[in-house]
């Protein structure tokens, strides 16, 4: 951790780190213990002179100009769904997925295995040339057991390697993105992304809930896939019809950095100095005084 601040403060944004406040981005589930460490180090190995922790999902949702909603964040780890009212995270509408962006990547390898063409061409892909086939090529389908079925509804891609071998994707472009919404192709026995978004929304108050059910904000490089927002849109009309409402997510074009634009435009508000965690703070109470400070 030490030796990454320091290259990127250093070494990349070029700042002395005792004259900048920090803002850090903390993953929903991102261990108590993390959080302590970052702050041990951030004050006392760069002295910085004020830190605030923040939630990824309530930084998503400051970009797109809101402070309440529901944060649908599909990256490469670990894709999350988090309620957001009034700025504070709601841990009881807060959920996790252990299927994200990288475990996408090995999922499309694996599928290219499985054919019997050029094995020794798709085993040398490196994960830099899987992530490309991934971001360049796959998508998510509307209709996926229509598609499987039916061959002409989806058209092959042709990609070629740096080696200058030719792959072509067929079916694996919308198979690779589908354990989103269907985790049990990965053996992962839970709730698809949509289906944790409706348990969220379903520990709300009704009041907060139809709130949320009018913010609901997607973010993250795993939510950039044609047909995700189309299809996050319609699995939730799926799971609340009847209930007398009509979902649409907030889709930016940018939202594959929604995280970052949203701290940076907190960390700009003259209203947001007052809940920093200042470095004579930190003196006083010491690292634990993280958790109290940003709950």
């Amino acid at each position: 951790m030490k030796v990454l601040w320091s290259h990127l403060l250093c070494c990349c944004l070029r700042v002395i780190p005792e004259e900048h406040p920090v803002l850090l981005a903390e993953s929903p589930s991102c261990p108590a213990s993390s959080r302590e460490k970052a702050a041990e180090v951030l004050f006392e190995s760069f002295r910085v002179p004020a830190l605030h922790v923040a939630n990824s999902g309530f930084l998503s949702l400051c970009a797109h100009g809101r402070i309440s909603g529901l944060a649908v964040e599909a990256g490469a780890a670990v894709s999350h769904v988090t309620a957001v009212c009034e700025g504070q995270t709601l841990r009881r509408g807060t959920r996790s997925l252990g299927v994200a962006g990288d475990h996408l990547s090995r999922h499309l390898q694996q599928l290219l295995r499985e054919r019997p063409a050029e094995p020794a061409v798709l085993r040398a892909l490196t994960k830099k040339v899987l992530t490309q086939l991934k971001e360049q090529y796959c998508y998510v389908s509307l209709d996926y057991e229509g598609d499987l079925r039916e061959k002409g509804s989806h058209h092959p891609a042709r990609f070629q390697t740096p080696d200058g071998h030719w792959i072509t994707l067929d079916k694996e472009r919308f198979c690779c993105p589908e354990p989103l919404f269907r985790p049990e192709l990965l053996q992962h026995s839970c709730p698809g992304l949509h289906q944790l978004a409706g348990q969220s929304l379903h520990t709300l108050p009704q009041h907060l809930r139809r709130n949320m059910l009018g913010n609901i904000v997607l973010s993250g490089g795993s939510s950039m896939f044609p047909g995700f927002p189309e299809r996050m849109c319609l699995e939730l009309n799926s799971l609340f019809q009847g209930a007398g409402v009509h979902i649409e997510v907030l889709a930016n074009p940018k939202r594959s950095t929604a995280t970052w634009a949203g701290g940076s435009i907190a960390a700009s508000l003259t209203s947001f100095r007052h809940s920093w965690m200042t470095q004579d703070e930190y003196q006083e109470h010491g690292p634990q005084y993280v958790h109290a400070k940003f709950q």
